[in-house]
């Protein structure tokens, strides 16, 4: 079978660059995607031949379509881009809420609408959208996450339907122990998440890239949302 080419937004660290990673490893071509031009060129030069890098703000979403006009055949992508927010009631900052809403509502959306035109219209090709556990398991401080996130599940559905065959589905990962973000807090702060989360462990980085690869490839599957938490919301 001919190297697929995988595109994944937000591939530049954390669980995108794993994805990126694994997609290489399995003989694909992939190209991801980071604000800084000359950080996602070098770090798409250190994963190989097989990746490329592309400068891309998706919560800039009226320049998507230049960004990603060199961008030939797209068989899988990734909407892996987030930000982590904690935008409270009480201190509610417009800008940070109207940069969040703008990054996954709409710039998700134009990235798909972008590519939409490279992508073959078949079951073999698969979008990943990235939401997050925070549309219902809510934090102080996250509405706006917890808003979008669940917006993300009902975009799912509707782009499963409206672009039938393709595949469009989301994960929405829980608390991820070994996750650059998770794995640099103080010692203690993961604890109490272990200890609910049944048989005590936490949700990793290879969980959601297994989880990722999975939602890519499988043809039976659309529509979806996975959550990835290893149970945590079942204590």
């Amino acid at each position: 079978m001919a190297p697929r080419t995988i595109v994944v937004a937000g591939g530049t660290s954390g669980i995108g660059l794993e994805i990126a990673r694994a997609v290489v490893a399995d003989g694909d071509r992939v190209v991801i995607t980071g604000r800084d031009a000359t950080r996602t060129k070098e770090i798409a030069a250190s994963l190989g031949p097989n990746a490329e890098g592309v400068a891309l703000d998706i919560s800039e979403p009226e320049s998507i379509a230049g960004q990603l006009a060199g961008i030939g055949a797209v068989h899988g992508l990734v909407l892996a881009a987030i930000e982590r927010d904690a935008n409270t009631i009480r201190d509610y900052d417009i800008a940070k809420a109207r940069r969040l809403v703008t990054l996954k509502m709409v710039g998700y959306t134009e990235t798909v609408h972008t590519l939409l035109d490279r992508m073959e219209a078949t079951r073999d090709t698969g979008i990943v959208l990235f939401g997050g556990r925070a549309k219902d398991a809510p934090y102080p401080g996250s509405t706006t996450v917890s808003s979008i996130n669940g917006g993300v599940e009902g975009m799912t559905r509707t782009l499963a339907l409206e672009l039938a065959p393709i595949r469009v589905n989301a994960l929405h990962p829980g608390i991820i122990g070994d996750s650059p973000f998770w794995a640099s807090k103080p010692a203690g702060v993961l604890d109490q998440y272990t200890a609910r989360t049944p048989g005590g462990e936490l949700a990793t980085m290879a969980d959601i890239v297994d989880a990722t690869l999975f939602l890519l490839r499988n043809r039976g599957i659309s529509g979806e949302s996975l959550h990835i938490d290893r149970g945590w919301r079942l204590t």
